[in-house]
């Protein structure tokens, strides 16, 4: 039996529940075979972050070589990466291999911790976004790369079209968590949106619903799915991995990265 292959580039989470290590959980759980570049080592629980180690860039293309030199993934992600030459690295890759790349735009972990610096923002808006497959921003995100505020639909189906049709996104997926009301998510990939809704489940245990999300996608892409379908995938499988999360840790908890059983 021959997998799919998908590679993620982004920090790490030593209580497995955010970054590479959620990121290969939900690969496995999507029976892909997942792959890792480590651009940081984030010293991090569900309490909050407590350091952070950016990793040398020559050893950041190091990793990369290993990877591509030996068996070019189906699919990849991007998580934190905290630097602008990290970035443009990264998107030399991108441009060289013709598979899809999904973007997570990690900014701000759900403790509140900011994981990306203020002067990479604009190598992410001009190098990174415009060669995305999709970007998979929420709602305190979208605001950052856009500068406008979104506080209701008509915000949020604008700042899907800025990313879009001016910033050049190929498309977005713009996670509606934060408003009040359903759980909705809403697609737009330069022809229309698409919004797929769940009830809201109250709870703190959200620690790593981005990268899983994001993970998803990748793994869903890198089986050769489409976008609308892989969204689908992505929704329904966060919303019942935040419903079944384990309760790890004292603060936000992980989710349940093996409660899925969807196809």
């Amino acid at each position: 039996m021959t997998l799919p292959t998908a590679l993620t580039i982004a920090g790490t989470d030593p209580t497995g529940g955010a970054g590479v290590p959620a990121d290969i959980k939900a690969f496995s759980s999507r029976d892909v075979y997942g792959m890792a570049v480590i651009t940081s080592l984030v010293a991090q629980n569900t309490l909050g972050v407590q350091d952070v180690y950016n990793v040398p860039i020559d050893f950041i293309e190091k990793e990369l070589k290993s990877v591509f030199d030996d068996q070019v993934p189906k699919a990849m992600k991007t998580g934190m990466i905290a630097e602008a030459d990290m970035m443009t690295l990264i998107a030399k890759y991108i441009r060289e291999y013709d598979i899809p790349y999904v973007m997570d735009p990690v900014m701000i972990a759900t403790s509140g911790d900011r994981l990306m610096t203020a002067a990479s923002m604009d190598t992410l808006i001009n190098t990174l976004i415009p060669l995305a497959d999709i970007v998979t921003p929420n709602l305190h995100e979208a605001e950052a790369i856009t500068g406008q505020k979104i506080e209701n639909t008509s915000d949020i189906e604008h700042a899907l079209k800025f990313i879009v049709d001016e910033m050049g996104a190929k498309s977005v997926i713009i996670k509606g968590g934060h408003l009040d009301g359903d759980a909705t998510d809403y697609m737009y990939d330069g022809e229309r949106i698409t919004t797929l809704s769940s009830e809201r489940i109250d709870t703190d245990q959200t620690h790593g619903t981005g990268c899983t999300f994001s993970a998803v996608l990748t793994a869903e892409l890198a089986k050769g799915n489409t976008k609308e379908d892989a969204f689908k995938t992505a929704k329904a499988y966060i919303t019942d991995a935040i419903k079944h999360a384990p309760g790890i840790g004292q603060g936000s908890g992980p989710v349940n990265h093996f409660s899925y059983k969807g196809e």
